[in-house]
């Protein structure tokens, strides 16, 4: 079976995309650029990803329900990602990997620009149900200032609640979303996470290496579906970089070997 999900990810992508792709990069990592296409196909096309999110925000909803019987002495919040949490960027993956190219800080400033990534299934009837009910949302995301103006306007094109500055907060020197969830953490009870990183919950997670992370979740069990929300994201993320030992810097050819190195095949 593993031997078989090799071989899959090795030629099912460039199967799909041989007379679309146009290889502008000859040093491109093919298995990671046919990854975020495959991925991509999935998020976009799988009826089975838009039941795993409805999934995802029905918990979310029933635990919410629970939290909510209990009374609180401060305000209640939920703290969100924003990126394959509940507004889908795939176009922006199929765009690039089409041109045999991976993520680029300028091409995404671009994309989030435009304001127009679309709700994930059940994401916006979830937040505007705990909006209702007077518990107040946050967006803590690591897109950037610079992306301020194109965030606010793509949340408020699908009128999602606390769509303002005082509850959008970006990143601006580091990463780690832990300071920011402590300021927040001050003034209300956050009662809920939800991200498809697992850095969204806690720092606990913050560039760790793949069995580090593994061993934080088998810890923190009885906390996936209670007060951590996880929707799914096979094209990047934590997961990805913990691959790359947590490095940015490595070439395509680097990257290839790593995944190669990370995949069990008997």
């Amino acid at each position: 079976m593993k031997r078989a999900l090799l071989l899959l990810l090795l030629t099912a992508g460039g199967a799909c995309t041989a007379t679309k792709t146009t290889v502008k990069n000859p040093e491109q990592s093919h298995l990671v650029i046919d990854g975020k296409l495959w991925g991509s196909l999935f998020q976009q096309k799988a009826a089975e990803y838009a039941a795993l999110c409805y999934q995802a925000y029905n918990t979310a909803r029933t635990s919410l329900d629970k939290i909510l019987q209990d009374s609180s002495s401060r305000p209640l919040a939920i703290v969100t990602d924003i990126d394959e949490t509940f507004l889908d960027n795939s176009p922006y993956a199929v765009s690039r990997a089409l041109q045999g190219l991976d993520y680029e800080n300028k091409t995404w400033h671009e994309w989030t620009a435009k304001g127009v990534a679309t709700p994930l299934a059940g994401s916006l009837d979830f937040f505007n149900y705990a909006a209702a009910r007077n518990v107040t949302v946050f967006y803590i995301t690591n897109r950037d200032e610079q992306e301020r103006a194109g965030t606010l306007a793509n949340l408020k094109k699908f009128n999602f609640p606390f769509a303002d500055n005082e509850h959008l907060i970006l990143m601006k020197d580091i990463s780690s979303k832990e300071s920011r969830r402590q300021a927040v953490a001050e003034k209300y009870n956050i009662v809920l996470f939800l991200g498809d990183n697992l850095a969204d919950f806690s720092a606990l997670w913050d560039k760790r290496s793949t069995e580090e992370r593994l061993q934080h979740v088998k810890e923190h069990a009885a906390d996936f579906g209670t007060r951590y929300i996880v929707l799914p994201n096979i094209t990047y993320g934590g997961w990805e970089d913990a691959i790359y030992g947590n490095k940015h810097t490595l070439t395509p050819a680097q990257k290839d070997s790593a995944v190669k190195a990370n995949l069990t095949d008997d």
